[in-house]
């Protein structure tokens, strides 16, 4: 299991009411259930609307579950015209 920082940005902070936090998962689809599962409600939401970049890279149209996730790695959450 790979540990790296999840960062919020714009919608998703503000329904996050974090800017940041750790993960602890092998893939974006793991990580991101966690945080649902942190924070229930508004996040939920604004995730299905949501771009996501890997260490830098667009995830575009991958399929989370295989996006793998690095150690020391950053998924960046952007509103959706952000990021591809």
């Amino acid at each position: 299991m790979a540990a790296g920082t999840i960062r919020y940005w714009a919608a998703a902070k503000a329904a996050a009411g974090v800017a940041e936090e750790p993960y602890a998962a092998e893939t974006l689809a793991e990580a991101l259930d966690a945080a649902r599962e942190r924070h229930p409600g508004e996040l939920v939401r604004v995730l299905q609307r949501c771009s996501f970049l890997i260490d830098g890279d667009p995830v575009g149209t991958r399929a989370h579950e295989t996006v793998r996730l690095a150690e020391g790695g950053t998924v960046e959450v952007l509103p959706p015209f952000a990021g591809g």
